[in-house]
């Protein structure tokens, strides 16, 4: 027997099986067999080999054991920390970090921000009241006191109770001139500014643009007074944060935060603005205010709201400030706003005109009319041309168009892109000032009824009568000068209804056909497809317009 076959002869033998190939024996399935005392036992009588496997799988179970009660306890103490169990922390702070900006711009603008507050003096009128000849008091004991008193006609004066009203504005410069809305200082006769710190002055100048509702005010201070800076709102995009800052129902320097809704909003309160759209809370009292981004610069001129209520409902407008700074400058240095312009009638194009046309929805300008004496008529732009880009510059909508002309120098010469019958051109251009009277228009038209009606064609298929233009019927509807075919009725929920139409519209134009009488109007609608959509040139009481005729 060797050394290593020896053992204690005062306990009985336990063979360990090998559980691998090798006949190795196994020191796991050993352990599960003796405990206690007889572990401790086997210690002493055990082969070496089996002995040093043992110790290498102690160490390994106690390091093992050690990291996991490490991880354990870690993990333990993480569930029971504070900044644990507080949600979300890391968007917390940046929470806190959108805050910080949020003050930091407010406190940099709201110094610049002032109360305007504007009167008109109260008008006196007299209107004739007719009174009753016979005396009031009569039967009284007052009857002899009031005799003859009030004879028919007498005059009773009226007076009006004078207009007040409050907005908003913000220093542009330091010398004191200030940006608001026309509306807020409109029909004024005395305007004062209070200042952020309290002080009040009274406006020395007021120039105004009704057009873009915008106003310029100029105060004389004492010295010289914060102004704000002015950003780029051509920079802004959908989603980024703005703060809408003014006076709301007299609650002097409010502000509320909130992002850019959307762009190139069209209001009919300023014909010519296309507005920022917000969801920052705009009240009455807040119209002049400044609109401003997280860098503290005014975007915008907090104008208008859209609501059913009368109150804020989340939609909001804001002139951008780069055309406000056009028209302030304009306004500081002449007093007036002088525009330059086209000549034409223009429309969006949606999708069935789209179709038509060839063209993407919203992409380009359609050319609804021309009117003559006008730079468009000298550049021979015609009806139903698609603008697609002025002096370099993409248009998608009306307002964009209109914006890029009229901020052109007067009497410069730009190129269009003009699409034709499919076909792309450059039609270059002299664009003049904007006359005072453009755009006046002819009474509307009235319904062409008459004793002695001229022939008429009626379509099933279109729903709706048209007739021969005659001069008589022209004369009447105001349409001297033009040719087309006459709308005399429409079938409700048909074709022409669907498109808008209504009697006493002009149809000039099928497809690329114009029509001067009712033979023609016949010819051209059976080259079209209704399934496909007729394309039609319409005269209303607004105007040419483009409409599709669709099944």
């Amino acid at each position: 027997m060797n050394a290593q076959q020896q053992m204690n002869p005062q306990q009985p033998t336990t063979h360990v099986r090998s559980s691998s190939p090798t006949g190795r024996a196994s020191v796991v399935d050993n352990r599960r067999q003796i405990a206690g005392k007889d572990w401790c036992k086997m210690n002493e009588t055990m082969p070496a080999t089996s002995v040093f496997g043992r110790r290498c799988l102690e160490s390994l179970c106690a390091l093992v054991g050690c990291a996991a009660l490490i991880v354990t306890l870690v993990l333990f103490g993480a569930r029971l920390s504070p900044a644990a169990q507080a949600d979300d922390p890391n968007g917390i702070e940046k929470a806190k970090s959108l805050s910080r900006a949020f003050r930091a711009a407010a406190k940099k603008v709201i110094p610049t921000v002032v109360t305007i507050k504007a009167t008109a003096k109260p008008v006196e009128k007299r209107a004739p009241r007719k009174l009753p000849r016979e005396n009031p008091f009569k039967g009284t004991p007052f009857e002899e006191f009031f005799e003859d008193q009030f004879p028919e006609g007498f005059e009773l004066p009226r007076r009006f109770q004078p207009r007040e009203g409050k907005g908003s504005g913000v220093i542009i410069d330091s010398a004191g001139i200030i940006l608001t809305n026309h509306h807020v200082v409109e029909g004024a006769d005395e305007v004062i500014v209070e200042l952020a710190d309290g002080r009040q002055f009274k406006a020395v100048e007021v120039k105004s643009d009704e057009q873009s509702d915008l106003a310029v005010v100029r105060i004389k201070a004492d010295g010289p007074l914060p102004a704000a800076a002015l950003g780029d709102s051509d920079s802004l995009d959908i989603g980024d944060w703005v703060l809408a800052i003014g006076n709301p129902f007299e609650l002097e320097m409010t502000v509320s935060a909130g992002i850019i809704s959307a762009k190139g909003r069209s209001l009919s309160t300023a014909k010519r603005t296309n507005f920022l759209q917000t969801d920052a809370a705009i009240n009455p009292g807040n119209s002049g205010g400044p609109l401003v981004n997280l860098d503290g610069e005014v975007v915008g001129i907090n104008t208008a709201i859209a609501s059913m209520v009368g109150g804020f409902q989340g939609v909001g407008f804001a002139i951008p400030i780069n055309q406000a700074k056009w028209v302030a400058k304009q306004l500081i240095e002449t007093g007036t706003v002088q525009r330059a312009y086209l000549g034409v009638a223009i429309a969006q194009i949606d999708g069935p005109l789209a179709r038509q046309l060839g063209v993407q929805p919203h992409r380009g300008v359609l050319v609804n009319e021309v009117f003559p004496d006008t730079p468009a008529a000298a550049a021979g732009l015609k009806e139903g041309d698609v603008i697609l880009s002025f002096a370099g510059q993409s248009v998608n909508n009306p307002r964009q168009l209109q914006e890029v002309v009229e901020r052109s120098p007067i009497d410069s010469k730009q190129v269009m892109e003009v699409l034709r019958e499919g076909k792309k051109i450059n039609v270059p251009v002299v664009v003049k000032a904007l006359p005072k009277d453009f755009g006046a228009r002819a009474p509307a038209l009235v319904q062409p009824r008459q004793p002695s009606e001229p022939p008429t064609f009626e379509s099933e298929q279109l729903g709706m009568q048209v007739a021969e233009l005659t001069d008589e019927l022209a004369r009447r509807l105001g349409l001297q000068g033009m040719s087309g075919v006459v709308i005399t009725d429409v079938t409700p929920n048909g074709p022409a209804d669907r498109a808008g139409l209504g009697e006493g519209m002009l149809i000039m134009r099928v497809g690329k056909r114009p029509v001067k009488s009712l033979q023609e109007f016949q010819e051209a609608i059976k080259q079209e497809s209704l399934k496909q959509g007729i394309l039609l040139l319409v005269r209303t009481p607004e105007g040419n317009r483009f409409v599709v005729l669709q099944q």
